[in-house]
């Protein structure tokens, strides 16, 4: 646990950090720097179109890191080339996923040339940024089954955010055009697979080679069935980010796009505690599978799931709550991303109150099941997206998946709870959505300040005081009341 606590505290700071970065390219840089919402649009559906390619090339084998590793795990012996069999068969799968993705051009040309013009000129920039995608994905799964995740989070959550902001301030200067900004914003985005590969070589951990018992430790067969399972899994989940952008731009076009995404990204800060402690968990819940220790297991399922739910909902506050000031930096026309914002923020929020049932699944023996669910979330986002987003937009492709998530989610806890007896909900979950009605009451109360930056300082201080107050009051967290007594100890308080 000491593992998981110090990893998942610096994840969390980098991703808060790289979240501010990221919400001041997403609110200010991207909309003002670029000037067209087409342009913006542009950057969101390759960033969405890479993980779907990749995760289609990956073949899950990001998964079957975090349930065959423990058993590959030998130093000494190069952990058996367990990183040859994640690097190889996934190159295979890309040059296949590439063919198809050529083949499929004049359809997509055809489907998008009048809505979305900019997508067809860009369509081959994909496949470079596709493959350091998934690059990026296998090493980072590597990575964490050795239990580093810290360099990563950084790549991801900080440096790409960064580069990205002076690739836009580039272009807003004239130094580039558009083009090369497109060039550049895909290198930002691929250079953290190299960097992986260097800090790999310093951990000296690259082992590329075959291992000579690599297909004995555990059967062949189970690997590439676990694999395919996880491929269709993984695929599934990713496919549900991408419905709503394809489908807004056949629809509407890159604008849209570019307003969806902005609203979606600015609700992602609520799961940046959910996200940063999941890198180190996976491995830790596989290892736990290994040890049959259910006990441990069951406990650390509440455990996440009080910590994420209590993060999670003082940055739902935050966002809702300061929603007007957050439009009011931004182009007039953004502020069509609003009730995005408020439903995907309650998606999220049911994400984290599920805690890791998704994993618990993944990880354990009925992986089969998390399949099924996720096969049915694609099937559900596509149809209620086809019946909502024609009558209400993006609005309406905001509430199709909050729907979908809050559904799928409930079969999960359900499933977890059949069959490994855990459910990960108390009265300290009930209370801490209370104390979150009561924060949220005393912003309400609160009136518009004539001054929007003071606005926000006097709103997020009123909601966090009394949040933050009545959980240490009532002591609904005891992680939040020892690691606060913790800190004073050290400041002599």
């Amino acid at each position: 646990m000491d593992v998981i606590r110090k990893q998942g505290y610096w994840n969390t700071v980098i991703s808060t950090v790289g979240m501010v970065i990221g919400y001041l390219n997403t609110v200010l840089v991207l909309p003002y720097f670029l000037a067209d919402p087409d342009k913006v649009g542009l950057t969101r559906f390759l960033l969405s179109v890479s993980p779907v390619f990749a995760q289609f090339a990956a073949l899950g084998f990001t998964n079957t890191s975090a349930r065959f590793f423990p058993y590959f795990r030998d130093r000494d012996k190069q952990h058996n080339g367990f990183l040859f069999l994640m690097l190889i068969i996934p190159t295979m799968g890309f040059v296949v996923v590439t063919v198809l993705f050529l083949l499929l051009k004049p359809v997509v040309f055809d489907l998008y040339r009048v809505t979305s013009p900019l997508a067809v000129d860009y369509y081959y920039y994909i496949i470079p940024l596709s493959f350091f995608t998934l690059l990026f994905l296998l090493l980072d799964a590597y990575l964490r089954s050795l239990y580093k995740t810290i360099v990563q989070t950084f790549l991801q959550d900080f440096l790409v955010r960064v580069l990205t902001m002076v690739c836009a301030a580039l272009f807003y200067w004239g130094y580039i055009d558009f083009q090369w900004f497109v060039i550049l914003f895909i290198a930002a985005n691929s250079c953290t697979a190299f960097i992986c590969i260097v800090y790999l070589l310093w951990l000296r951990q690259f082992f590329v080679l075959p291992g000579k018992n690599m297909f004995q430790i555990v059967p062949i067969v189970e690997v590439v069935q676990y694999g395919l399972y996880a491929f269709l899994g993984n695929i599934s989940s990713t496919i549900i980010t991408f419905t709503d952008t394809a489908m807004i731009m056949a629809y509407s076009g890159l604008d849209d796009v570019a307003y969806y995404t902005t609203g979606y990204f600015i609700t992602s800060a609520i799961l940046v505690p959910y996200r940063s402690m999941n890198k180190i968990l996976s491995p830790q819940v596989a290892d736990l599978f290994k040890q049959q220790d259910m006990g441990a297991l069951a406990a650390l399922y509440k455990q996440m799931t009080r910590v994420n739910l209590l993060i999670g909902l003082l940055l739902f506050l935050g966002i809702w709550c300061n929603v007007d000031n957050i439009f009011a930096l931004m182009p007039e026309e953004y502020s069509a991303g609003r009730y995005v914002i408020l439903f995907m923020g309650i998606a999220r929020i049911f994400e984290l109150a599920t805690g890791l049932n998704a994993m618990i699944l993944v990880t354990s023996h009925k992986y089969r099941y998390d399949l099924i669910l996720n096969i049915l979330m694609v099937i559900l986002v596509i149809i209620t997206n086809y019946l909502l987003i024609p009558v209400y937009g993006i609005s309406g492709a905001a509430f199709a998946s909050m729907l979908v998530f809050v559904l799928i989610n409930v079969f999960r806890v359900s499933f977890v709870a059949f069959f490994f007896r855990m459910q990960p909900f108390g009265w300290d979950s009930f209370m801490i959505l209370m104390i979150a009605g009561i924060a949220f009451g005393a912003s309400w109360l609160l009136p518009q300040l004539p001054h929007l930056l003071l606005d926000i300082a006097v709103r997020s201080f009123l909601i966090t005081f009394v949040y933050a107050g009545l959980i240490l009051l009532l002591k609904v967290a005891p992680e939040f009341n020892t690691g606060l007594s913790k800190l004073l100890k050290k400041q002599n308080f």
